[in-house]
Formats: C-alpha cells, sequence, structure tokens
C-alpha cells in the first residue's frame, strides 16, 4: 500500500491509490512519523454546508490528502464538514488549492495549532456522519442559519470586563483544565447533554448579552442559533473560539482572560495558553492539567494524573487494578473480559461516569 510517511520527494502523486482505508498498525504509524524528515501543520476547520453526495466527497478526499500525506479525524455530513488533521508543509499550498477548489469549502478558515503540534495524529480518517457535531437537535424545528454576531478577541476581553454572561460551550474534563475568567462552565459530558444545560443555567438572562465559546467555534455556530431560538436576544460566539483567541492575543499584545490550557483532540490532548494551573491530580490532589487514558485498555479512562501518581503506580492506570490486570497473561485477560464486568477495570468507563479515583484503592 501506499507509505504515508516515507520522504515526501519519494510520492507519486499521480499513480492511483487503492486504498480508502488506514492497514497499519497503531505501532507501525508512530514508527513512521518518527521516522519523517519533514514538518507539518496541525489545523482545524469547519463549515456548514450542505453537501448533496457525502459518501462520494469522502472517497475523494481520502484518495486525495492519502497523496498528499494529511493525516487526522475528518467528518463529514450533509450538513458540512468537521476537520482535525496535519498536513506536511511541502503540501501544505497544494492542499489548501485542492480543498479551496470545491465550491463547498472556497475560503474556509484555518485554525492552526497554537503549540509545537509534535505529533498530533498518526493516520487519516475520514467518516461519514448524521452530523459534524453530535448535537441531538432537530434542526428542522429552528433556522440553525439564525447564528448570533461574532466576537473578537479584544471584544471577547471588554465583554468579560463589562461583566456579559460567559458561556464555555464544551465537555467537563475540557474546561476542567483551562477556561475563561468568569466563566459558565456546565456540567456535563456531552455537547447534546451540555444544550439544555445551559438553557437552564441560563434561565432569566434572555435580555442580557451572553458571549459564548468552544475551541474552534463549530459548537458554538450551532448553539448560538439554538439559544436564539429560544428567546435569547443578544448572543455573541468567539469568532475562532480558543485557538483563534490566543493568535489575536498574542499578535495584539493583548491580556489573555483564557486561563490554564486548552484541550484538544488529538494525541496532543492539550495545548498551553497560559502558565495556570488550574486543575488537580484526580488521584492525589495535587495541582496538574495533564490528561492521560489509562493503561488498561479495558479501562481507558480518560483522567488527570500527576507525574509522582504515575510513578507511584508504575504507569498511566487509574488505580491498582487496572496496573494488576493489564500485567496479566494474554489468555488470563482474554478470559476475564468474557466474563461480566464486576469490577471497574474490565469495563471501559465514559466520562459520565466520574469514578472519583481518590476513593478508589490506590
Amino acid at each position: 500500500m501506499l507509505n504515508l510517511f516515507q520522504d515526501l520527494e519519494s510520492f507519486d502523486m499521480k499513480k492511483p491509490k487503492p486504498f480508502l482505508h488506514n492497514r497499519l498498525s497503531k505501532e507501525e504509524l508512530k514508527a513512521l512519523r518518527e521516522a519523517e524528515s519533514f514538518a507539518r501543520r496541525t489545523i482545524s476547520f469547519y463549515r456548514y454546508v450542505n453537501i448533496e453526495q457525502p459518501e462520494k466527497l469522502r472517497d475523494e478526499l481520502f484518495l486525495k490528502w492519502s497523496e498528499f500525506g494529511c493525516l487526522g479525524r475528518i467528518y463529514i455530513a450533509k450538513e458540512g464538514i468537521n476537520a482535525q488533521m496535519n498536513v506536511p508543509e511541502p503540501h501544505w499550498e497544494a492542499f489548501v488549492a485542492h480543498l479551496y477548489g470545491y465550491d463547498y469549502f472556497r475560503e474556509v478558515p484555518f485554525k492552526v495549532a497554537v503549540e509545537e503540534p509534535g505529533h498530533s495524529f498518526y493516520k487519516l480518517t475520514i467518516k461519514v456522519k448524521h452530523k459534524i457535531v453530535a448535537d441531538g437537535l432537530d434542526d428542522e424545528s429552528f433556522d440553525p442559519s439564525n447564528t448570533g454576531d461574532y466576537v473578537t478577541a479584544r471584544e471577547m476581553n471588554q465583554a468579560i470586563e463589562e461583566g456579559a454572561t460567559i458561556v464555555d460551550m464544551r465537555n467537563h474534563y475540557e474546561s476542567e483544565i483551562g477556561h475563561f475568567e468568569k466563566a459558565i462552565c456546565p456540567d456535563a459530558d456531552t455537547f447534546k447533554e451540555e444544550l439544555p444545560k445551559v438553557l437552564e443555567d441560563l434561565k432569566g438572562k434572555e435580555n442580557e448579552k451572553v458571549v459564548m465559546y468552544c475551541t474552534g467555534g463549530i459548537r458554538c455556530e450551532k448553539a448560538s442559533a439554538f439559544l436564539k431560538h429560544h428567546g435569547f436576544k443578544r448572543v455573541y460566539h468567539l469568532k475562532g473560539g480558543i485557538i483563534d483567541y490566543a493568535h489575536q492575543v498574542e499578535a495584539e499584545g493583548l491580556e489573555s482572560k483564557f486561563r490554564g490550557k486548552n484541550f484538544v483532540f488529538d494525541n496532543r490532548v492539550g495545548e498551553r495558553i497560559t502558565p495556570d494551573v488550574i486543575s488537580e491530580c484526580h488521584q492525589c490532589g495535587e495541582k496538574c492539567d495533564r490528561h492521560v487514558n489509562c493503561g488498561n485498555h479495558a479501562c481507558h479512562l480518560l483522567f488527570i494524573q500527576c507525574e509522582k501518581c504515575e510513578q507511584r503506580l508504575d504507569g498511566q492506570y487509574c488505580c491498582t487494578k487496572c496496573h494488576d490486570f493489564d500485567h496479566l497473561p494474554e489468555a488470563e485477560k482474554r478470559a476475564l473480559r468474557k466474563g461480566p464486568a464486576k469490577d471497574d477495570c474490565l469495563a471501559v468507563y465514559k466520562s459520565r461516569l466520574r469514578p472519583n479515583l481518590k476513593d478508589m484503592k490506590q
């Protein structure tokens, strides 16, 4: 198959590529990335637009972006595209020209990673979805195009200083490690779950100025229209989200009113925006904002762990039971997985379960 990770000079851009999905293991993908001799640019972008044949578009993009050596996670639906990906620098201009060649995506703005991207993605995944963000909304019941007005970084700072209602439209594990000053951070695990919580939290503020924000802007695009549908008169959202805000702050010499890290949905997990550490290790309570996944893949819980607890537990494990389970012979692990999930370490956690790791046997 096409080796997406060889030196780009050896790419044959004209040769047809037969595969429409990744065929390498995670270990192989990581090794190939380590051997690369070129830089990558990590970006995100989205656009709500009517796509008539998302399946056909998906295959076209996969073939072309494979030729460019692009990696990432892209969702396509009849309502548009939502992409987080990295692009080899030598093919950046060709990638942009190809993307903008579609009327769907002409001049779509890119959000470029704040920190040195490192190994943000290892493979290219493009999926056709019902929606580009799972929101649980019936779009036929309101006008999704009737969105709130954008605010810039400077205007965001002014809104905070003037006492506007600031709403974080991200999940709890995202806002836990970083958020804007005085922001309402709903205790929700999914965007679908958060929308009704926001309505409840904002009850009585229908005539007040409400400014929403999220990682790159896509969730606020739909949420602002949702609020206006429910009678909110002065709805705004941060253009380009936290990612673009950080770039504007640096370019204009503004004070950052976002504190901590910005959670990102790739292998980096987070980008540092300010030196502030506003969260705690879920195991010992020390100041920490490092997200990890439990090393026991039968658990895979996303949690915050400091380096001391990692050393104490001999790895990135949420508890000693997961450590012990992960070190069993493979045959014994397979047998246990077939049985009922009586122990915490035998069932994949969803974030909504949120076990209190301080209370678990460590």
